[in-house]
Formats: structure tokens, C-alpha cells, sequence
């Protein structure tokens, strides 16, 4: 017992390991974080990181759940600040397309997806996963609620214009991200750009 507790007293912060998962992500890929490597990058061996985190399907999930939570707190202060709806749209489409090819939130986000598929993933991982998609959707629904009631937007149903919009975002986001050729950051942009202006803008 007493060296279980001297595991725990100097054990990193759950925060700093995430941390650093993301951050070996963004440098060495996806494919190069392994428990033994971050288990050297961090102090730890492997077998206390599965003490821990009990399988890597947790760590990348407990990851993306860390990352989402910062990019959440983003998008709420983006969200929160005063302009009109349509430029805190291009705000929220700005942090949710990747930043180019490789971005490491969208590949640790593919992967986490990919492997839910398996049966292995329990019910509780999904609906974290869904709690993830939950929380982008519903801000969404609530700013084109708000620009309708402003006028800026023509009258649509929020859900309805929210879940396709975003599935707009999701298929071109992975060709960013997957470094699709002839498909970047720009282009992207103004692809969904154009399509909120002929689709959501109230005619003048």
C-alpha cells in the first residue's frame, strides 16, 4: 500500500498527461503515441498510465474530452462577445474548421470515432462522444435562433439548419484535415461562407 500511495503522491497531474498526449499528437503524429512513450514523456511507466486511464481507447477519449473542453471555453467567449450573429457565426465556423492538414484535435477526433465503432465500446464512451457533439450543436441552434430573432437570418428551423450545417463542417473539415489535395483552410471557408450567404441571410 505504501508504494501505491508513493505512485499517486508523484504522478503527474490527469491534466498534465493529457497535455502531453496532445502535445506528442501535434508533433509526432497519432501513430507515435504509445503508453511507453508517454508514459517516458510524462515519468511514468506504462503500467501505471493503465492504472490510471484502464485502456488507450480511455486515454484518447479522456484527451479529446480535455481538448473540447478548451475550445468550448473558446467558443463561449467568441460566442459571448457583442456583434452581430452573422459575425459570430464566422466566428464559430473559424474554430471549428482544423487549421490544416494533420490538426491534431481533428485527427485525435477521427481516431476516438473510428474506434467506437468497435463492440468493445461501452455505452458510456458513446454517449461522452455525444455529449462532444452535443455541446457544439446546441450553441449553434441557440446563435441562429438569435439572428432570426434579430432579422439577420431568414426564418429556418434552427435544429434542422444547425444539424446541416454542421454536417457540411464535418465532411470538409476531414478533407482538411486528411490533407485531401485541392481542398485547404481557405477554400473551405469560403465554401461554407458562400453557403450561409445564399441560405441564411435575410434578404435586404
Amino acid at each position: 500500500m505504501a508504494g501505491a500511495a508513493r505512485v499517486r503522491r508523484n504522478a503527474p497531474p490527469r491534466e498534465d498527461v493529457l497535455a502531453a498526449a496532445m502535445d506528442m499528437i501535434a508533433e509526432r503524429g497519432l501513430e507515435k503515441l504509445t503508453m511507453a512513450a508517454l508514459g517516458r514523456e510524462v515519468g511514468m511507466s506504462s503500467g501505471h498510465l493503465l492504472y490510471y486511464f484502464r485502456s488507450k481507447d480511455e486515454l484518447l477519449l479522456q484527451t479529446l474530452e480535455w481538448s473540447e473542453g478548451r475550445l468550448g471555453a473558446e467558443r463561449g467567449r467568441l460566442l459571448g462577445r457583442t456583434g452581430t450573429a452573422r459575425q459570430r457565426l464566422d466566428a464559430y465556423v473559424d474554430l471549428y474548421v482544423p487549421d490544416g492538414h494533420r490538426d491534431p484535435h481533428w485527427i485525435l477526433w477521427l481516431e476516438v470515432w473510428n474506434r467506437s465503432q468497435s463492440a468493445a465500446v461501452d455505452s458510456d464512451a458513446r454517449d461522452r462522444q455525444a455529449a462532444i457533439e452535443g455541446a457544439w450543436h446546441r450553441d449553434l441552434v441557440a446563435l441562429i435562433a438569435e439572428g432570426m430573432s434579430r432579422g439577420e437570418f431568414r426564418r429556418v428551423d434552427p435544429d434542422r439548419f444547425a444539424s446541416r450545417l454542421r454536417a457540411l463542417l464535418d465532411g470538409l473539415s476531414i478533407h482538411v484535415a486528411i490533407g485531401l489535395r485541392g481542398t485547404d483552410r481557405a477554400q473551405v471557408l469560403g465554401h461554407v461562407r458562400e453557403f450561409l450567404d445564399q441560405s441564411l441571410l435575410a434578404d435586404s
